[in-house]
């Protein structure tokens, strides 16, 4: 399962990409908002620095939702890097944009997926990721790894090649039931990722070896 971080926060990045566990990055308006980065120029500049660290897939979001625009924005966002992947959101716009993207050979990521129909119109579209929002589902009280479990035998059914990206993930067992589940990728923060290192027995066992080679070497 491929790991990637969900932020625009380039000393995050930096430090999971360190950790060497990092496949890509995904990021959206409101994540760049929250580092301050505005106006288009910064937000495309931000991009490409991020590609500058991780040499993986960087989802890149386009903010129109008219079929038009997204494709101007789609195309001018793949042109940046190589790893650049087109964010586009789960809209009738957006399936038909993904569909021309996926005929330019230009590889997209279908974001705002709450329900398996969703995804399998975004699989039979094209999209090269679908990202069901695992965390946000759970925070109205829905099954959001129920969700990535349908898509899975969904997917699995007709052979499409749409990796699941589980997005919204919120702390290590959603990591961890992802990871049963077979998705494909998980997106989330550094402290989920993190605390995947955690266990008391962790701990205490080095600190008891430690203690020990003290003992004896002084």
């Amino acid at each position: 399962m491929k790991f990637f971080i969900d932020t625009a926060n380039l000393a995050e990045i930096t430090e999971a990409a360190n950790l060497g566990v990092l496949d890509g990055v995904t990021t959206n308006p409101s994540l760049m908002a929250k580092e301050g980065i505005t106006g288009k120029d910064r937000i495309l500049q931000h991009y490409v620095d991020i590609c500058n660290i991780v040499d993986g897939p960087i989802s890149a979001e386009v903010i129109s939702t008219d079929f038009e625009n997204i494709i101007l924005e789609g195309e001018a966002l793949a042109q940046l890097h190589p790893n650049i992947i087109v964010k586009v959101p789960m809209i009738k716009d957006g399936v038909r944009a993904i569909k021309y993207f996926t005929e330019k050979g230009i590889k997209t990521n279908c974001t705002l997926v709450f329900s398996a129909g969703q995804a399998l119109m975004a699989a039979k579209a094209g999209a090269t990721y679908v990202s069901p929002f695992v965390g946000r589902l759970d925070d109205i009280s829905t099954d959001g790894i129920g969700l990535i479990a349908q898509i899975r035998k969904i997917y699995d059914n007709y052979g499409y090649k749409t990796q699941i990206l589980a997005a919204s993930v919120r702390h290590p067992m959603h990591i961890i039931q992802c990871a049963e589940i077979g998705s494909d990728v998980i997106t989330g923060p550094l402290s989920a990722m993190l605390a995947l290192l955690n266990h008391p027995l962790t701990d205490s066992g080095l600190a008891k070896f430690l203690s020990d080679y003290k003992k004896g070497n002084g």
